[in-house]
């Protein structure tokens, strides 16, 4: 992907910031266990920074569970509907790369579905400078899990169509593409869920991935159609399951 083409991805959610918002699946309570167990710290009463925090669904669970969250987030659409759904939440204009943040401020900073969006030779130095010694950055991306034969279907359309598959669903997550330089010590955790929804809702969750939107209407319009009739003949009753594994990567700041 070029960096003009990245950018166009990046900046095509402020455009869907609604539809995001009310069809993107949320994260399981046992993934915020899971932080707070490889964190060894809770996350009730800390601060912590949700970066690319788009319309505030992995914001909204740090604030229910006590963190005191401040929101960072590039997108001007996307923030307009983070501060419609959780106004009481501070959100401020940045990304990952060039945080607004003070030095060594931050128990937790936190990246969900967003640090492929950053460019990890600056977005890590810039980690190690916001959070205090021994804080967290943990980083977590809901995938399709890979032996659900419908999701793996869909899969294979959505790159027949595209010539790719969406980038969040990627399941090889590793240190070196996370973390290129080599500072951090990453520990690895999955967690499964699952939610069960309409097909409607699916398909305009899916068509809520940049795959879809920097592609326009017709393109994506006449995907979802057909991908429809393929889902109803699969699921006459209109509901489907979409079963997912969080891939949660956790380093802690070593810095004294």
């Amino acid at each position: 992907m070029t960096v003009s083409s990245h950018a166009a991805r990046a900046h095509s959610f402020n455009s869907a910031a609604a539809q995001y918002a009310a069809n993107r699946p949320s994260y399981p309570a046992a993934l915020l266990d899971a932080i707070e167990e490889l964190a060894g710290r809770r996350l009730a009463g800390a601060r912590v920074a949700d970066v690319g925090a788009g319309t505030g669904i992995s914001t909204a669970l740090l604030h229910a569970r006590g963190a005191d969250v401040v929101a960072v987030e590039p997108g001007e659409g996307m923030a307009a509907q983070f501060r419609r759904v959780l106004p009481e939440v501070t959100v401020v204009r940045g990304d990952g790369n060039h945080l607004p943040l003070a030095d060594a401020t931050f128990d937790f900073l936190t990246y969900a579905q967003s640090w492929h969006w950053t460019d990890p030779s600056r977005a890590v130095p810039e980690a190690l400078r916001v959070l205090r010694p021994g804080g967290a950055l943990a980083l977590w991306w809901n995938t399709d899990a890979p032996e659900v034969p419908w999701l793996a279907e869909q899969g294979r359309r959505i790159e027949r169509a595209f010539g790719e598959g969406v980038p969040a669903a990627d399941r090889n997550v590793s240190d070196r593409t996370v973390d290129p330089t080599g500072r951090l010590d990453l520990v690895r955790r999955e967690v499964r869920w699952s939610r069960r929804v309409p097909v409607d809702t699916h398909l305009a969750n899916i068509g809520s991935h940049s795959i879809f939107l920097v592609r326009g209407e017709e393109a994506t319009a006449a995907f979802l159609a057909e991908e429809r009739e393929h889902l109803m003949r699969a699921f006459p009753d209109g509901l489907v399951e979409e079963v997912y594994d969080v891939i949660l990567l956790l380093a802690t700041n070593a810095r004294p």
